[in-house]
């Protein structure tokens, strides 16, 4: 059975982590299987927005604990060290690969999101949560830190020191408690649904604005106040005027949902 599931419809691709029985434990596989269908999915010029969540009782329980075998008795260097997507490897893909996406990702979260896991719906820009759902940075645990690009995410959900606490602890963390920290954006009976309807409401806007924000956003949280400002003009400038922004403008004169190529 793959790792991962994938279903589209009407610009948004339901992205599935798919090992209930395990409650989507993090092995090599899903890791590459992740790895894949971001990949693909970046290369889809009609994609509008991204649902990512967990197939059965868990979002993600985080490392397959059978892993950590492969990395004590094996060869840690070769293993992690070399960088094999841009400045990641392998495993900070797994994450990272999500926030390069050119769309909106919206993770739906229900009953944990540890460790792997935690860090995986970092990399998304929303974080929808159920009611009691649990969080943990769990690396601690096992004598480790979290290095699947948690320390690129999650300093801008979460203050430095409140980051310090939940990674030298491996505290959990309730859904409602997360959202007062910075860790998920909000809470929903149905995270699944709240997720999906969100996307919809994204996938009816611009697609050339939306992904436009993606881009400037990322730079406003990593670069200098000037660098910012001139993107900001930039992504503005091949804005306006075009075919995307018109049909806006025409359909909100004529009373309309708009329609884009």
């Amino acid at each position: 059975m793959s790792r991962v599931s994938v279903t589209r419809a009407g610009g948004v691709a339901q992205v599935r982590l798919n090992r209930p029985e395990k409650m989507n434990a993090v092995d090599f596989e899903m890791i590459d299987a992740v790895i894949a269908v971001a990949e693909d999915l970046a290369a889809d010029a009609s994609l509008r927005a991204v649902v990512l969540s967990g197939e059965g009782r868990a979002f993600c329980a985080g490392l397959d604990v059978a892993n950590f075998s492969s990395l004590a008795l094996g060869d840690p260097e070769g293993l992690i060290m070399p960088r094999s997507h841009g400045a990641a490897n392998r495993f900070q893909q797994f994450s990272l690969a999500w926030r390069a996406l050119p769309v909106p990702v919206i993770a739906a979260l229900h009953g944990v999101a540890f460790g792997a896991g935690l860090q995986l719906a970092a990399g998304a820009d929303l974080r929808i949560a159920a009611p009691g759902t649990k969080l943990a940075v769990m690396e601690m645990k096992w004598g480790l830190v979290p290095d699947m690009g948690g320390m690129v995410t999650l300093p801008e959900l979460v203050r430095a020191d409140v980051l310090r606490r939940i990674t030298w602890t491996a505290e959990e963390v309730t859904a409602e408690e997360a959202l007062r920290i910075g860790l998920v954006t909000e809470i929903a009976a149905d995270p699944l649904a709240r997720a999906v309807e969100l996307a919809g409401v994204i996938a009816g806007k611009s697609p050339s604005a939306v992904r436009a924000v993606k881009r400037l956003i990322e730079v406003a949280y990593t670069a200098p106040a000037d660098e910012v400002l001139e993107r900001e003009s930039r992504e503005q400038t091949d804005l306006i005027g075009k075919p995307d922004q018109m049909e806006v403008i025409a359909a909100n004169m004529q009373g309309r949902a708009p329609k884009f190529g």
